[in-house]
């Protein structure tokens, strides 16, 4: 199979159908790959913004960022993307943006993007890579375990910029 433009490849693994599933690190800003996160994120995430391709080739160019997609054949059926950031405490590793099309759960997209993101992690040199998910995703919280993750008592905020913009102005 012919590397698609815009990607390199991390590796291979197989479809419980015995359909090949291959993980790559988005490189480019290709009209294939818009339209399939176009695709993609909105089942992750109602609110989010819709995708452009200027914001996608923002994202790539990004040196802390590495988007990964899982194809299944020549789709994408799954993306992921770790964010590597130095900070004075050291590199910080973080999963965000996880999803895996609703018709391909269960096939191991997830596992798959999950352990290439956390192999390009130690390359980088992170001791550790943290990730949130939403309790109401059962499967993928059992994943995460499955795969060594650990829960962590911690409280996350989340600061809401355009409500605080929006009062100011009021």
């Amino acid at each position: 199979m012919a590397q698609p433009s815009g990607t390199q490849p991390t590796e291979s693994r197989r479809a419980p159908e015995d359909q090949p599933v291959q993980v790559e690190e988005a490189t480019e800003a290709t009209p294939e790959l818009l339209k399939a996160l176009q695709r993609l994120l909105p089942q992750l995430s109602a609110s989010a913004p819709p995708l452009t391709e200027d914001r996608l080739r923002t994202l790539l160019a990004h040196p802390g960022v590495h988007l990964f997609v899982a194809r299944v054949g020549d789709q994408v059926r799954g993306t992921l993307t770790l964010t590597a950031l130095p900070l004075a405490s050291g590199l910080r590793a973080t999963i965000e943006d996880v999803v895996v099309d609703e018709e391909a759960r269960g096939q191991g997209l997830g596992r798959a993007l999950t352990e290439a993101a956390l192999t390009k992690a130690a390359a980088l040199g992170a001791r550790t890579v943290d990730l949130t998910s939403r309790p109401s995703r059962e499967a993928a919280n059992r994943l995460y375990q499955r795969l060594g993750f650990q829960q962590r008592q911690t409280n996350v905020y989340r600061f809401d910029l355009a409500v605080q913009a929006a009062r100011t102005e009021g």
